[in-house]
């Protein structure tokens, strides 16, 4: 903490965020990581950047912290909630193959308490559908399904270091995903379109 501080980079860029977005997506399973200031800019920018935007449906639980909804509804985008299982108390896959409609452009399970969501289940909906699958795991650090990670199941996984999570930053989120260009662009966004060229004009 002390190095960190005295280097002066303690926000945004600097070796320490390079190498906690490194270290977070390997233990996720996936080649790359996108700090943001907490878990619900992730979502948001992860919606923005996949072009979820006016009168596009996002599928989602209706057991969940309001902040996945609320991020859809600031894109622009409409939540559509449909029931959990009963067991796992996370989004019920037969109930997002219903709700299923022409506007439907994502599913964002939401890994509750840890518990992952069935990915094998709706991503095989997702790619039937021809659907983008981002995955809230702001409660859900190291959840395994098999021996693979959740935040690498879908396009993308969001999680968030809010204070009550079992791995805090106090705030700050992560974005993981296996997609180069997608990274590139959560990349761009994140940091307010910034030309690699000429930061300031």
């Amino acid at each position: 903490v002390t190095d960190a501080v005295s280097s002066t980079w303690i926000s945004s860029l600097g070796k320490y965020i390079d190498k906690f977005e490194a270290d977070f997506a390997a233990f996720c399973g996936t080649q790359y990581g996108v700090a943001t200031s907490n878990g619900t800019v992730a979502i948001h920018l992860a919606l923005v950047t996949l072009g979820i935007g006016k009168d596009d449906e996002v599928i989602m639980p209706d057991l969940s912290f309001i902040a996945t909804a609320n991020t859809v509804l600031q894109a622009g985008a409409i939540p559509v909630f449909v029931d959990i299982d009963p067991y796992s108390l996370c989004i019920d896959p037969a109930a997002v193959e219903r709700a299923i409609t022409p506007r439907t452009k994502a599913i964002m399970p939401v890994h509750l308490y840890g518990h992952p969501a069935d990915m094998p289940a709706i991503n095989a909906i997702a790619a039937k559908h021809n659907l983008v699958v981002i995955e809230d795991a702001a409660e859900a650090h190291g959840a395994t399904i098999g021996s693979q990670k959740v935040g690498g199941f879908g396009v993308c996984g969001c999680f968030s270091f809010y204070g009550n999570k079992n791995i805090t930053t106090g705030e700050g989120g992560m974005i993981t995903t296996n997609d180069e260009a997608l990274y590139q662009k959560l990349r761009y966004l994140r940091d307010h379109a910034m030309s690699k060229e000429k930061r300031y004009w």
